[in-house]
C-alpha cells in the first residue's frame, strides 16, 4: 500500500504499534490497520467511494472508509487530493 502511494508528493508515514499513520501534506488522510487502507469519511471521499463498507481501525476509534480500489494509483491520488481539502488546517505546535 506504502508503494501505491509513493507516487504522491508530500506523502509520509508514521508507524505506531505496528499499524501506519498516513499523512498528506502534513494532515492525517487515512490509516493502515490489519492490512487495510481507510480513509477519514470526508464528503469527497464518500462520493468518490459511495459503497464503501464503513469501518473501524481499533476499539474505541471513529469509522473510517475502507479503500477496495488500491491497485488504482490515479484513484488514490484523486481520493487523497479531495480528502486533503476537506480537512482542517493543521495546528501550529507553540
Amino acid at each position: 500500500m506504502l508503494e501505491q502511494l509513493s507516487g504522491l508528493d508530500e506523502i509520509s508515514y508514521r508507524v505506531m504499534m505496528g499499524e501506519y499513520i498516513i499523512y498528506y501534506r502534513g494532515k492525517i488522510v487515512g490509516v493502515i490497520y490489519d492490512d487495510r487502507f481507510l480513509v477519514k469519511p470526508t464528503k469527497s471521499a464518500v462520493t468518490m467511494m459511495p459503497d464503501a463498507d464503513t469501518e473501524l481501525p481499533y476499539e474505541g476509534a471513529k469509522e473510517m472508509l475502507l479503500v477496495d480500489n488500491v491497485e488504482n494509483r490515479d484513484f488514490l491520488r484523486d481520493l487523497l487530493e479531495a480528502t486533503y481539502d476537506e480537512l482542517p488546517a493543521v495546528k501550529k505546535k507553540k
